[in-house]
Parts: C-alpha cells; sequence; structure tokens
C-alpha cells in the first residue's frame, strides 16, 4: 500500500548525551577524511557531501555546516547552529572534542568574519552587490549596538533580498556569534544615513565594546 503524501516526516531523533554525540561525529570523521581530502584536492565536494551532512544530523538534525577555505589552515570546517541557544551544548561539545587547528585543517563553531568584507562581492539577481558599499550607522548602548545598514542598491531590490543584504554585511564583519550577541536591533536604511561608517570602522566600533562577563573565559570565534 503505497503511503499517504500527507504524512509528515517523522522527527529525527536528538542525541541526549552531547558529549557521546560529539564523541561519535569525530570518531566518524576520522574515519571519513581521507575520503574528504582526496574530494577537495580534486574540487568535488560533493562526493562526499551526504556521508558529511549523516554525521552532523546524527549530532543534532538542526544543526548546519560548511567546508570554506580556512584562515590559516588550508580547509576549515565550520558548523552552525545559527546562535540557537538549544543548539549551543551541542557545538560547544563539538568544538570541545575538535582536534586541535593545523595546516590543513581548522574548526570554527559557527561562521567566522571574513578577514577584510570590503573585498567581498555577492550577487542578488542581476545585481553584483559590492560589501564594501555597505554603510552602517551604529548606537551603542552600553555592551550592545542597534545599526542601520544602507547599500546603494538597496531601493532595487524585493523586501527579502533587501532583507538578506542588511544581514550578510553584519554577519561577514564580526562573525555569527559576535553579531547575535552585540547587535540588537537591525534596521534596513534606503538613504545613507548621517554619520554612516564603512564595515572595518563598524568592525573595529564593535570591537571596542566592554567585555561582557561570558566572555572572559572560553570565548569563540
Amino acid at each position: 500500500m503505497p503511503s499517504d503524501p500527507r504524512t509528515p516526516w517523522p522527527d529525527q531523533p536528538v542525541p541526549s548525551d552531547v558529549t557521546a554525540a560529539a564523541d561519535a561525529f569525530w570518531t566518524g570523521w576520522d574515519e571519513l577524511l581521507p575520503e574528504v581530502s582526496s574530494a577537495l584536492g580534486d574540487r568535488e565536494p560533493h562526493r562526499v557531501e551526504h556521508d558529511l551532512c549523516m554525521l552532523v544530523e546524527a549530532l543534532h538534525p538542526r544543526l548546519h555546516f560548511s567546508l570554506e577555505r580556512g584562515r590559516q589552515a588550508i580547509y576549515a570546517f565550520v558548523l552552525s547552529g545559527q546562535e540557537d541557544p538549544e543548539l549551543r551544548p551541542y557545538t560547544d561539545a563539538w568544538k570541545a572534542g575538535a582536534p586541535p587547528d593545523d595546516a590543513i585543517w581548522e574548526y570554527h563553531d559557527s561562521v567566522p568574519p571574513v578577514p577584510d568584507p570590503t573585498e567581498v562581492t555577492v550577487n542578488f539577481g542581476e545585481h553584483r552587490v559590492r560589501l564594501a558599499d555597505v554603510r552602517v550607522v551604529a548606537q551603542v548602548d552600553e555592551d550592545v549596538v542597534d545599526v542601520a545598514v544602507h547599500h546603494p542598491v538597496f531601493s532595487d531590490l524585493e523586501e527579502a533580498a533587501r532583507t538578506a543584504l542588511t544581514f550578510l554585511p553584519l554577519d561577514a564583519t564580526l562573525g555569527e556569534r559576535v553579531a547575535a550577541e552585540r547587535l540588537r536591533r537591525v534596521e534596513t536604511a534606503e538613504t545613507e544615513p548621517e554619520g554612516a561608517v564603512g564595515l572595518l570602522e563598524f568592525r573595529e566600533l564593535v570591537r571596542t565594546l566592554p567585555e561582557r562577563p561570558d566572555e572572559s573565559v572560553g570565548a569563540s570565534d
């Protein structure tokens, strides 16, 4: 008898033992690493995409990952819970169990900042958008910031694309975790606000904010 297409897909199990789940990931990673290295060397990462998806889903089904160019190493494995507090124990355990970074691999438990976001160009439909043209005005309130983001192309974009282009430069500049922790209110500005600065100046401003209590020990990217 064929299945009813209206039947919901069963919920994927979530491990109750976070440390054991992280250990299982790293065991699987060690076994898969020769294939991953071969696929990347051949510029065919799709060959290992399914196996890596299975490893990550076994850790937690709502986690995301990417294989990227490293900042210090050749490659980077980036695991992201998109700053969902429920997923933080899983990314913390994963990072705690990670092997030390070396010349080949580095490991990040959130999306790290781009070294120079002003060198990045992204495509939004027919528009090629230079992040160097992004302007940000920031209002500091103790250890958090309210921001308005402007780009000259905003007036030509649909609302969904404007929203994406509002947040993308902030994550690229600060990194996913710092953006989630330090930015309170984020707005889109279709005209350039008075007193706006570029992304690199904005990064320096955020870095001068007072240290938060939970950043003094074990701070991540």
